[in-house]
């Protein structure tokens, strides 16, 4: 159950480091309320994971979700040129 958890809080994550741009420095009210909620929820699953999983794994796990993630789903979110998708994405340039 814990690396349910663990990949809950991952996608968690990239759901509130993408939020954030639609948040406009948190002065949009519910893009704000749904990402702090997402961020609170995260850390949330996270803790609930770290109780049988060790801190360094789940940690890493936990980046290594968000991190994957907020680069696929924040490139393709992107409105900007073919080139920065392409750094994005270095598989579709190929």
């Amino acid at each position: 159950m814990a690396w349910i958890y663990l990949g809950i809080a991952g996608l968690l994550e990239v759901g509130w480091a993408i939020g954030l741009k639609y948040t406009d420095g948190f002065t949009r009210l519910w893009p704000s309320v749904f990402t702090v909620a997402a961020m609170i929820i995260s850390l949330f699953f996270l803790a609930q994971a770290l109780k049988s999983i060790p801190v360094g794994t789940g940690y890493a796990v936990w980046t290594g979700i968000g991190a994957v993630g907020t680069a696929a789903l924040g490139g393709s979110y992107s409105s900007r040129n073919r080139r920065t998708r392409a750094a994005c994405f270095p598989s579709r340039s190929l």
